[in-house]
C-alpha cells in the first residue's frame, strides 16, 4: 500500500513538472496571443509555472553553495574573493540584475519564451543563493574542534572530509536556510515573472504577473485569489517535500545524547516504509561510491599536514586582487563619469546614507522579537512542525500585496512615506534571522540542556550562558543575510503603487527603481555601486568582527 501511495504521488508530480515546462519551450510571440489574464481558472497552471521556476532556482542554488562556500571555507585565497563577491551580490537588488541579464538571455535564446524563463529563474536564484552559501560556509566553518581533530587523526582526505564530516555537520542549518530562500523567492517573484527594463517588458505566466497586474488594475479579489493559491502551494510543499527533509535532517544533530522530542512527518514515514525509495536513490547512492572509489582511501598511521602558504605567492595574490579591484573601481568610475557628474555621486551617498539607518534600525528591532521566539520554537520540534508552514508563509508573502493597504493608510492620515513604508523593507527579510535562530536553537546538543537542567542554571543565566552562545553563529549568518536583503528589498519597499497613487521614500532603493523605469543605466550602475559599497563597509565592520568572534570563542568542542 505504501509503494502504491508514493508510486502515485511521484508520477502525478512527474505529470505536473512535464506539463509545466511545455510552455518554456514555446516562441515568445506566444505571450502577446494569450497574455496574463485575471481568471480564476488560469491560476493553478499559474501556480504551477511559478512553483517549477522556485524549485529550478533552489537546485542552482543548492549547486552553488556546495561549490562556492566550500571553496571560501577551504582557502584563504578563495575566501578573500569569494566572501566580498557574496557580500556584494546579496546586496544586488533584483532590477539590478535584470537590468543587465534579461538582455543577454533573450539574445541567447532568441523569440523563444526560454531566454525569459532563464532570466526570471537567474533572477530568483539571487534572492536564494546568498544565504545558504552563507549559512553552508558557517557550519563548515564551525565544524566542532574533536570532530576536525579525529578526522586529521584519520586521515580523511578532502572529499573523505567533506561527505563524511563538513556535509553532514551543515545540514540542519542548510535545510532550515533552503526553506527561508524558497520563501524569500516568492518574496521577489513579481519582480522576477512582471519584467520592465527600460522599454522592455515581459509578463510570464505565472503568479507573480498575476500579482502585478492585479495591483495594476487594482483588482483586490484578484490579488486574495493570489495569496491564496500561494498559501496552498507552500502548504503543499510543505508538506511534500521540506517536512520530510527535516525530519530525516534530524539524524545529524551534533549531540552525545538521543533528543527526547524528534520531527515527524507522515510522508517521510510513508518514503521510508517503500521499497521504491531504495530503487530511486541508487543511481544517487552509486554516485557517492563512485566519488569514494576515485577519491584516494584514507592513511591509517598518519594524518595529511596542511602545507603554509608561500610568503611570495600570498603578497602576489593579494597584488592580483588589489590590481583587480581597481581596475574594477575604474571601469565604473570610467562609465558613470561619461554621464554623470560628482553631484550625483554626492546624491546616491546622501540616499545610501538614510536606507543604511533604516537597514540598522529594522534589523535591530527584529532581532529583539524574533530572537526569543526562534530560540522556543526551535527547542520544541513538535510545535517547529505546526509553526513551519505558517512561518514560510508569512516569510513567503509578498510585500506587495500590502502597498495598497501602506498606500492609503499613508494618503488618508497624511503620514510620513520615509517612515511607514520602511517597515515593507523589512517585512520579507526579518525572517532570515528566526529561521537562523530556528536552526540554531534545534542543534542546540541535549546533553547540554541536561546538564543546564541539573545545574539550575535559568533565567538570564540561562540565556547568557547557553542559547545565546549556542544560537549566535547562527544569528549572526541570519542578520548578516537579513540586513543584505533589506537593502535588496529597498527597491521595491521604498517606491510603491497602487493605481495611479504612486508614493516615493527617499532613499537609494528609490533611487535605483527610478533609473531603472526610466533605462538611465549609468544611474542603475551609480547606485548598485554605491550599496555594494555600503553593504561591504558595514559588513566588514560589524559581521565580520562577530563571525570571528563566533568561530574563535564558540565552538562547540
Amino acid at each position: 500500500m505504501a509503494d502504491l501511495i508514493a508510486f502515485i504521488l511521484l508520477a502525478g508530480g512527474a505529470v505536473l513538472v512535464v506539463r509545466g515546462a511545455v510552455g518554456v519551450a514555446e516562441p515568445l510571440s506566444r505571450l502577446s496571443i494569450t497574455p496574463v489574464a485575471l481568471d480564476p481558472r488560469n491560476l493553478p497552471s499559474y501556480a504551477l509555472r511559478t512553483t517549477l521556476r522556485m524549485f529550478a532556482a533552489l537546485l542552482a542554488s543548492l549547486i552553488f553553495t556546495l561549490i562556492v562556500a566550500t571553496m571560501a571555507a577551504r582557502s584563504k585565497r578563495a575566501e578573500q574573493i569569494i566572501v566580498p563577491a557574496l557580500d556584494i551580490l546579496q546586496s544586488v537588488p533584483i532590477l539590478g540584475f535584470l537590468t543587465f541579464t534579461v538582455t543577454f538571455f533573450m539574445h541567447l535564446f532568441p523569440g523563444q519564451q526560454l531566454g525569459v524563463e532563464c532570466a526570471a529563474v537567474f533572477a530568483i536564484f539571487t534572492s536564494q543563493a546568498w544565504n545558504m552559501a552563507f549559512s553552508f560556509y558557517q557550519s563548515l566553518r564551525s565544524v566542532p574542534s574533536d570532530l576536525e581533530e579525529v578526522s586529521r587523526g584519520f586521515g580523511l582526505s578532502p572529499m573523505r572530509r567533506f561527505l563524511r564530516l563538513e556535509l553532514p555537520f551543515a545540514i540542519p542549518g542548510l535545510v532550515w536556510n533552503a526553506m527561508m530562500s524558497m520563501s524569500g523567492g516568492w518574496f521577489f517573484v513579481v519582480a522576477s515573472e512582471a519584467i520592465t527594463v527600460g522599454n522592455t517588458t515581459v509578463a510570464l505566466p505565472g503568479i507573480g504577473s498575476w500579482l502585478a497586474l492585479a495591483i495594476e488594475k487594482q483588482d483586490a479579489r484578484a490579488v486574495a485569489w493570489a495569496v491564496g493559491a500561494m498559501g496552498v502551494l507552500i502548504l503543499l510543499y510543505d508538506q511534500l517535500f521540506f517536512r520530510p527533509i527535516v525530519a530525516w535532517a534530524d539524524r545529524y544533530r551534533f549531540e552525545q545524547t538521543a533528543s527526547a522530542e524528534q520531527p515527524g512527518s507522515w510522508a517521510y514515514d510513508l518514503f521510508r516504509r517503500t521499497r521504491m525509495l531504495k530503487v530511486l536513490m541508487m543511481p544517487l547512492l552509486g554516485l557517492g561510491r563512485v566519488l569514494m572509489m576515485l577519491d584516494r582511501m584514507p592513511g591509517a598511521k598518519s594524518a595529511p599536514v596542511e602545507r603554509a602558504a608561500s610568503p611570495i605567492g600570498n603578497i602576489l595574490w593579494k597584488a592580483l586582487v588589489g590590481i583587480s579591484l581597481i581596475a574594477a573601481t575604474w571601469l565604473i568610475i570610467d562609465y558613470v563619469s561619461r554621464t554623470l557628474s560628482w553631484s550625483d555621486a554626492v546624491i546616491a551617498i546622501g540616499y545610501a546614507c538614510l536606507t543604511l539607518l533604516r537597514v540598522i534600525v529594522l534589523i535591530a528591532v527584529a532581532s529583539v522579537i524574533w530572537v526569543p521566539i526562534g530560540v522556543w520554537i526551535g527547542l520544541r520540534p513538535r510545535w517547529a512542525e505546526r509553526l513551519q508552514p505558517v512561518a514560510q508563509f508569512l516569510a513567503a508573502f509578498p510585500a506587495n500585496v500590502l502597498f495598497p493597504f501602506a498606500v492609503l493608510a499613508i494618503v488618508r492620515w497624511h503620514l510620513s512615506p520615509g517612515i511607514w513604508l520602511s517597515p515593507l523593507m523589512v517585512l520579507g527579510t526579518q525572517w532570515y534571522i528566526l529561521f537562523n535562530v530556528i536552526a540554531g536553537a534545534s542543534v542546540i546538543p541535549t546533553d547540554m540542556r541536561e546538564a543546564a537542567s541539573m545545574f539550575g542554571v535559568k533565567g538570564w543565566q540561562w540565556w547568557r550562558s547557553v542559547a545565546l552562545p549556542a544560537i549566535f553563529p547562527y544569528y549572526v549568518t541570519g542578520a548578516l543575510t537579513a540586513s543584505g536583503g533589506s537593502w535588496n528589498a529597498s527597491i521595491v519597499a521604498e517606491a510603491v503603487s497602487w493605481g495611479n497613487r504612486h508614493l516615493e521614500a527617499a532613499g537609494l532603493g528609490s533611487y535605483i527603481a527610478d533609473a531603472t523605469v526610466a533605462g538611465d543605466y549609468p544611474r542603475v550602475a551609480l547606485g548598485i555601486a554605491t550599496m555594494s559599497v555600503f553593504v561591504i563597509a558595514f559588513n566588514r565592520l560589524v559581521w565580520r568582527p562577530m563571525y570571528a568572534f563566533a568561530e574563535r570563542r564558540l565552538r562547540l568542542a
